[in-house]
């Protein structure tokens, strides 16, 4: 059985730096002084300036020289950054994957952008088997994804810089680019028999901190996904993902 939850922290001057890391990264780049961290965690200032101090050694804190208020620092960013890099995403965000799928009943896949390419990081198949040439690892071009699309509006992508990814494939470009600014009006992505025949998909961008991290996917046969049906699981997906995706991480949009 779990040990009971103690009622005091085990370590309280451990504690208290990590409610003044809450209570920062709550604060935005703004920041706080210190009399508002101490009333807003309930430390008396000494303490707050003590446990502050370690942070700022340590990089987890900063103070701006003229106005004294405290920030989040680099190395607690850097700490987010390490935790939702590539290849802790699969674990991070198959709970959602799976729970998407089930109320879907579809494929669902999780990509990233990595160059001018969408690689697939994981892939949730329904209890109802679609044929789809996908695989962990596989590579497609971002411009004939939906999952590309998604990213590249979430990036917000102009028509120059669109170029260089439609490189190899100009005889899609216009269309795709049509694609990507319909993606960014309206949140979601689509992609019709772009690469595979008879298969459609829906996908929405993943941002943390207004920049996009990845990409989440529905997948089904061509013939059971019209625009309405498109719309139906783009609601779906905005319903079922937010409450289980990672602290800090939210759909684009």
């Amino acid at each position: 059985m779990p040990d009971t939850p103690a009622a005091a922290p085990p370590v309280e001057a451990i504690d208290r730096a990590l409610v003044l890391l809450e209570t920062l990264a709550s604060a935005g780049p703004g920041g706080l002084t210190l009399a508002d961290l101490a009333a807003g965690t309930g430390l008396n200032k000494t303490t707050a300036h003590r446990a502050l101090a370690a942070l700022r050694h340590r990089g987890f804190a900063d103070q701006d020289p003229s106005s004294g208020t405290y920030a989040l620092g680099a190395a607690a960013v850097g700490l987010g950054d390490a935790f939702l890099r590539e290849d802790n995403l699969p674990g991070l965000l198959h709970p959602a994957l799976l729970a998407l799928s089930r109320a879907a009943g579809e494929l669902v896949h999780l990509g990233v952008l990595v160059g001018t390419s969408i690689v697939y990081l994981d892939k949730v198949e329904p209890e109802r088997s679609v044929r789809v040439v996908s695989a962990i690892g596989r590579r497609n071009p971002a411009v004939t994804t939906a999952l590309g699309r998604a990213l590249l509006a979430a990036r917000g992508v102009d028509r120059d810089a669109f170029g260089a990814y439609a490189v190899g494939h100009e005889s899609v470009a216009e269309r795709a680019w049509s694609e990507v600014r319909g993606a960014r009006a309206r949140g979601y992505a689509v992609e019709d028999r772009e690469n595979e025949p008879d298969i459609a998909c829906v996908a929405v961008a993943l941002v943390r901190a207004g920049t996009p991290v990845a990409a989440v996917s529905v997948t089904a046969p061509a013939a059971r996904m019209g625009d309405e049906r498109a719309a139906e699981l783009f609601a779906e997906m905005s319903r079922v993902l937010p409450p289980l995706l990672p602290a800090g991480v939210a759909l684009a949009g």
